[in-house]
């Protein structure tokens, strides 16, 4: 197979990637990774990849429909997976319009692009060709304590600009399926933490923060349920939908970790005592502070993955508490790497807040 990844060089797009070029038995002929470099964007998450003869990074954006289509014959691919999206909530309050042209204008753009490819190509391998869409569970809107979890048939009620865009996003890439038969699929995932995790976002800000004797910022009261994926999980999830889901379905990747916010912070924090102490012998613990909850924060979110273990035979291989425990210990060794991205791309912009 001759791959197509948009976004690679983000946290899930990098995990992916690593976990395909690194597996034994590997079909892959060529894996191209084409990421515009944005702020997310970082090539040192595959630095150690770079020698790999199947590997080619393409610097550039899915909405460069020239490039997109270069790339695309040039390379022969089989399948697209796209990662590719501004994904930050708060960044989405602030600035709505960026992830429209990236999740929505780009998408489209992508879309057109491989179908073209896809229609021209000879059989068996346009049977063979899939585009997959990676996408979000935020795009289903926000649930009560008592609700019961997102299925792949919970309509669509998106709460913020980012989720609104990638609902859209969603709904070009089912559209394109029905219209012109593209064979396409979508998977729609909950929080994702791990490795290489970009460090604006709850875990890896809690962790950096408390490290470095900052406050851990927690919004509201801190009872905001998401449902916890372990990034490799959802790599494994993803490739096992390009290869044997069917075309057109959408497949829900839930961790089956449900958990407030206040809980993992706290069990940040349970877990840097014993692994890294302040230095004074207090516990990070004392680091929280509430501050002013998110507009329109959405409550819980929760995934029912039970359609893609029950046809595809998918289970996460990590429970919270191992999960949880390799992340902090991955942070705990790659302090260099964060204070990379701190100190060249976010010196100037606010780290946001936990949530």
């Amino acid at each position: 197979m001759n791959l197509l990844v948009t976004g690679g060089c983000g946290f899930i797009g990098s995990n992916f990637i690593r976990q395909r070029l690194l597996e034994k038995g590997s079909t892959l002929t060529r894996l191209v990774n084409l990421d515009a470099l944005t702020y997310a964007g970082n090539p040192a998450n595959l630095a150690d990849l770079a020698g790999d003869p199947r590997y080619v990074f393409a610097h550039g954006s899915i909405g460069d429909a020239d490039l997109v289509t270069r790339l695309l014959a040039e390379h022969q691919i089989d399948a697209v997976v796209n990662f590719a999206a501004e994904s930050h909530v708060d960044r989405s309050i602030d600035s709505p319009e960026p992830f429209v042209q990236t999740n929505v204008v780009g998408t489209l753009r992508l879309l057109n692009c491989a179908r073209l490819h896809w229609s021209k190509l000879p059989e068996p391998r346009k049977s063979a060709f899939r585009f997959l869409h990676v996408s979000t569970d935020e795009v289903y809107g926000t649930l009560t304590p008592t609700d019961p979890a997102f299925t792949e048939e919970t309509p669509f009620a998106p709460n913020s600009p980012y989720a609104a865009s990638k609902a859209a996003s969603d709904h070009l890439v089912r559209s394109y399926q029905h219209t012109y038969k593209f064979p396409t699929l979508t998977t729609n995932c909950s929080n994702n933490y791990g490795p290489f995790h970009f460090p604006e976002k709850l875990i890896p800000l809690v962790i950096l923060n408390a490290l470095e004797g900052k406050p851990l910022p927690v919004y509201g009261d801190g009872m905001q349920v998401r449902d916890w994926l372990y990034v490799e999980d959802h790599a494994a999830a993803i490739w096992l939908v390009l290869q044997r889901g069917r075309v057109g379905e959408t497949y829900n990747i839930g961790g089956l970790n449900e958990k407030p916010n206040l809980e993992i912070v706290r069990t940040i924090c349970a877990l840097l005592d014993e692994k890294s102490p302040r230095a004074d012998g207090k516990k990070y613990a004392d680091q929280i502070t509430y501050v002013a909850d998110r507009p329109g924060h959405d409550r819980r979110y929760a995934i029912n993955c039970a359609k893609l273990q029950r046809e595809l035979g998918w289970s996460p291989r990590e429970s919270f508490a191992t999960g949880i425990a390799k992340t902090v210990d991955w942070y705990l060794t790659h302090r260099a790497w964060a204070a990379d991205i701190t100190a060249k791309k976010y010196a100037r912009e606010r780290l946001g807040t936990a949530g």
